[in-house]
């Protein structure tokens, strides 16, 4: 289950910089906790690993799609964390046309960690992994938290009924799901 607040993290995170030219005109760049959450309204979602089928296919579609309506329901900012790093994170959201949704990396686990929501996943080849939830962050404190029932190592997959978009939206409006 997660705690109160986000813990305080440092992300690795790469930007774009064109004074640096040439083909790949990117810095790396520190965020942390507070950058990333403090005085802001997040709806931030996790997965189990870029390019994977239901993450690529359905849940970062899904939020990136209903990126206005969140918007227009107050949220400074969608951010989809996985445990990949930054390169893989930009590929894969390069590859799905994601221009909306903050891709953000916890190359390192420790924000995932932090968060009690690491599991192995080394039966199939993935190492630590995010479990699947989203939360609504308000000025670091998470104030919705939904985590995909069953968190546990190894499992064989990892649902995706209660942290999708439209759950999101739904909580967000008021309206039950």
């Amino acid at each position: 289950m997660s705690p109160n607040r986000v813990p305080d993290t440092v992300f690795h995170t790469r930007v774009r910089d064109d004074a640096l030219g040439g083909p790949n005109p990117y810095a790396w760049k520190r965020l942390t906790s507070q950058e990333v959450f403090g005085g802001r309204r997040i709806v931030l979602f996790t997965l189990p690993g870029a390019f994977t089928p239901a993450c690529s296919d359905s849940y970062l579609p899904g939020y990136e799609r209903h990126h206005d309506d969140f918007r227009d329901l107050g949220i400074d900012q969608v951010i989809c964390l996985a445990v990949n790093d930054a390169f893989v994170m930009f590929q894969w959201a390069r590859s799905r046309n994601i221009e909306k949704v903050f891709m953000l990396p916890d190359g390192n686990a420790d924000f995932t960690r932090r968060m009690g929501m690491l599991v192995d996943r080394s039966q199939q080849g993935m190492a630590m992994r995010s479990w699947r939830y989203a939360m609504l962050v308000e000025d670091g404190a998470i104030t919705a938290f939904f985590a995909e029932p069953g968190i546990r190592d190894s499992p064989e997959g990892v649902s995706l009924t209660v942290s999708d978009a439209e759950t999101m939206l739904a909580h967000l409006r008021g309206e039950g799901r």
